[in-house]
């Protein structure tokens, strides 16, 4: 591995270093999810991302909430397996975004029931999914600095 790709790593990792079980699990005031349903979300994105590029046609959810995970797939995986499954998806998606000369392959997303499919470049399906992990990353760190808990233990910004 690189240098950046070591200080990439350790970034990621760092914004969920150090969370436990309750603090994942704990809810804010004003914020409809926890820490948990965020990176549950993130995890089940980038799944449905890799078996697109791979021309799997999983459906895309027919609803936003059905992106997020029920009371049942929240008791079944504790919070380090969901950290370990983000985590391998993610060496994955890396390993996709590492070879360029896949970059303006096809890929068919499927849309939700009653719209037509979309069709995208690997390129740009990787650019979604890196601009949607950020955004839910970001409210991550937000419920970090909410309970006191950012910067993690390795340290970080704190504005």
């Amino acid at each position: 591995m690189t240098a950046p790709q070591l200080r990439l790593k350790s970034r990621r990792s760092n914004i969920l270093q150090g969370i436990d079980e309750a603090l994942a699990h704990r809810i804010f005031l004003g914020i409809p999810r926890s820490i948990y349903a965020e990176l549950w979300h993130i995890a089940f994105w980038q799944q449905i991302s890799l078996d697109w590029v791979r021309g799997i046609e999983t459906p895309n959810p027919g609803t936003a909430a059905a992106g997020f995970p029920s009371p049942e797939e929240t008791a079944a995986e504790p919070w380090p397996a969901l950290c370990e499954r983000f985590f391998q998806s993610l060496k994955q998606i890396e390993a996709i975004a590492s070879d360029p000369s896949r970059f303006e392959r096809l890929v068919q997303c499927p849309s939700p029931a009653g719209h037509p499919t979309r069709t995208m470049t690997v390129r740009e399906q990787l650019e979604s999914l890196f601009g949607h992990n950020a955004y839910h990353f970001g409210r991550i760190v937000l419920m970090r600095q909410m309970a006191g808990s950012w910067p993690p233990p390795s340290g970080g910004f704190t504005w």
